[in-house]
């Protein structure tokens, strides 16, 4: 078992409230990503679970239990750091096990997790080697396979792949990924990377300025975002936000309009433009038009898409898949 409930967690740096009022339930076995620009509070949000902060008030229950005051070591969970947090003169096995010896695990039941984990995370041919004799990604890996080995009720990832190069990060992201369907454990995972969020989460819960904006599954953000904010931080290149005055909208503040939902045309179109710059992809193509009508707007078109810059385009945007936002931010209809 490994739920969780957070019931309006507060969390004050002397006069500063970086979390002002979280509530949010996570089931067990679930995989949920909380998601945010810098100094938004995730990873705040994620100490106050794990036990290395204290809320200033509010209630964090895991399987039902208040862990309000009790130590890290004594709440079931395992944290996996973007920095590794290795010891570099202990061997992958070592790392691996220390946590399960200072338990008073028995060395039987020791190493037949660290063999379990190892063969989970193809960390057989290193268990030998000493962390300054492994890649980033395999580090990263003997991180993971420690908070494995200790079997917990919730595993905490704090922008696990941050350190990594792109390819890396695919790599070891597809790894988290299929470490969880094995294991069908509840995990909580921080990022600044709404790719990540996209690709990984059950659910994302999207934070800013200490408040949550909004929790779903990745494509109902994605297709119904619930205020501008959420809209604009969920999908890559982000969403075109127009001003509703410039389109003789009296109703809505902002137009907002994605990328890849408008249609590009050299001859006709809704907005006429002139490219500005456009960046070849290989799958896909990003322009960037500056139009009359709606102002500085990016495109994005799947596939090889010649534009010069100078030349002229037009655009039409999807009906359908077109947003209005009241002078809240908040999404209209």
């Amino acid at each position: 078992m490994g739920s969780l409930t957070i019931d309006n967690v507060k969390k004050c740096f002397g006069k500063v409230e970086v979390l002002k009022g979280i509530d949010l339930e996570v089931k067990d076995g679930e995989f949920v990503v909380f998601v945010g620009p810098s100094g938004c509070g995730k990873s705040t949000l994620l100490r106050v679970i794990a036990g290395l902060e204290d809320s200033s008030s509010g209630d964090v229950r895991i399987d039902g239990d208040s862990v309000v005051g009790v130590p890290p070591a004594r709440r079931g969970i395992a944290m996996v750091f973007q920095t590794y947090a290795l010891y570099p003169h202990l061997t992958v096995r070592n790392n691996m096990s220390l946590g399960l010896k200072q338990a008073g695990t028995a060395a039987d039941e020791i190493a037949r997790r660290v063999d379990v984990a190892s063969t989970m995370l193809s960390l057989d041919p290193y268990l030998e080697r000493r962390p300054a004799e492994l890649s980033g990604g395999q580090r990263q890996r003997v991180a993971i396979g420690r908070a494995v080995v200790r079997d917990p009720k919730l595993f905490l990832f704090d922008e696990p792949l941050s350190n990594l190069d792109a390819a890396l990060r695919v790599n070891t992201r597809l790894e988290i990924a299929q470490l969880h369907r094995r294991l069908k454990a509840t995990m909580i995972y921080v990022t600044h990377d709404q790719v990540e969020a996209m690709t990984l989460a059950d659910r994302i819960v999207v934070l800013n300025a200490g408040r949550i904006e909004q929790v779903g599954k990745p494509m109902e953000l994605y297709n119904s975002p619930a205020n501008e904010f959420v809209a604009g931080f969920i999908g890559s290149p982000k969403m075109n936000f127009i001003d509703a005055a410039r389109l003789g909208d009296s109703e809505a503040r902002t137009i907002g309009v994605r990328p890849e939902h408008l249609t590009v045309d050299p001859a006709s179109g809704t907005w006429k433009g002139t490219v500005i710059h456009a960046e070849h992809l290989g799958a896909d193509t990003n322009i960037y038009l500056d139009t009359e009508k709606a102002g500085l707007l990016t495109v994005r078109i799947f596939g090889v898409y010649d534009a010069e810059p100078g030349s002229t385009l037009y655009v039409t945007p999807d009906p359908e898949k077109t947003y209005r936002f009241d002078k809240e931010g908040r999404r209209i209809g």
